[in-house]
């Protein structure tokens, strides 16, 4: 999604190794191992009227990509918690976006990196919808990707890892240059995995299905969603979906940090009508996040 002003020339702070720091001096060199080997892994949260949403599942789940790509956070989970809830403070962002970002420094540039610093930032952004909110509201359109999400043998699938979104990047470019809003990915095995950036959920007869997250990650979102149908009684499957099984669909949206719980109106070929049960958990999500109890309070 475009963004109005480039993120390396805003006013304000983020908290960077270890303090809040000016904006526009939070930088790295160029000889990044991170940039040019793909060391990094990242979050994204959400903050709504002063909560940040899931804010210890997300910094746990930073821990474990870290951990699965051989990189240790030199904080603590309380740490990198406390540090996120600082950056939105500096930044007086109350509804936004906020990005946690773990990444190895330039002591060395090779394939082998064990002696390299592991960097730590913390930012935090306004944050509009992620999709245009008139298309949202009458289902978006997605193309099938002719990329695949790699098997998990070939690439580390659970980590939110920054190297396993270049084959998103170029999905969601060829989609949006054909009038789509986003891609659907299918799997090393041609089975339906994901969108670029969200997972995907089916309807069909009363009951929701949901391909199992085996090779790509099992989003903090869906398993709000997954939790939030389920104690309205809604059936929930998760289960190796076929492309071709799509035609006997009757809803489908798709969840995510980002894309909160967006409605689907078309993937390809096959067609989509968002009803009640679409219409439910996108409202039910939306006063999930926004409820009055706060986890977290700025």
């Amino acid at each position: 999604m475009a963004s109005v002003d480039p993120f390396d020339d805003r006013d304000g702070s983020l908290w960077y190794d270890g303090k809040i720091v000016p904006w526009r001096s939070a930088e790295t060199h160029v000889l990044t191992h991170g940039l040019h080997y793909g060391s990094c892994v990242f979050e994204g949260v959400r903050i709504y009227n002063g909560r940040i949403y899931q804010l210890e599942a997300h910094t746990a789940r930073l821990f474990e990509s870290a951990r699965i790509m051989g990189m240790k956070i030199p904080y603590t989970e309380e740490e990198i918690s406390a540090a996120t809830a600082e950056a939105c403070k500096a930044q007086n962002i109350t509804d936004g976006y906020i990005r946690p970002v773990a990444f190895r420094g330039s002591e060395m540039m090779a394939v082998s990196a064990q002696n390299t610093r592991i960097h730590v930032a913390v930012a935090a952004w306004q944050w509009p919808s992620y999709f245009d909110p008139k298309e949202k509201l009458k289902g978006i359109r997605l193309e099938i990707s002719e990329w695949k999400r790699p098997a998990p043998d070939t690439a580390p699938t659970q980590a939110k890892a920054a190297g396993l979104y270049m084959i998103c990047t170029l999905s969601k470019h060829a989609a949006e240059s054909r009038g789509y809003a986003d891609a659907l990915m299918l799997d090393y095995r041609g089975l339906v995995a994901e969108a670029t950036g969200a997972n995907v959920f089916f309807v069909k007869d009363g009951a929701l299905i949901t391909p199992i997250a085996d090779c790509f990650l099992n989003g903090i979102t869906r398993k709000s969603v997954i939790a939030l149908a389920r104690a309205r009684q809604i059936p929930v499957t998760e289960r190796h979906i076929e492309l071709k099984e799509l035609e006997g669909f009757s809803e489908c949206f798709i969840t995510g940090t980002a894309a909160e719980v967006t409605p689907v109106a078309e993937i390809g070929p096959y067609k989509f009508a968002p009803g009640a049960i679409t219409e439910t958990l996108m409202n039910d999500y939306a006063n999930e996040v926004r409820r009055p109890d706060p986890q977290v309070k700025l």
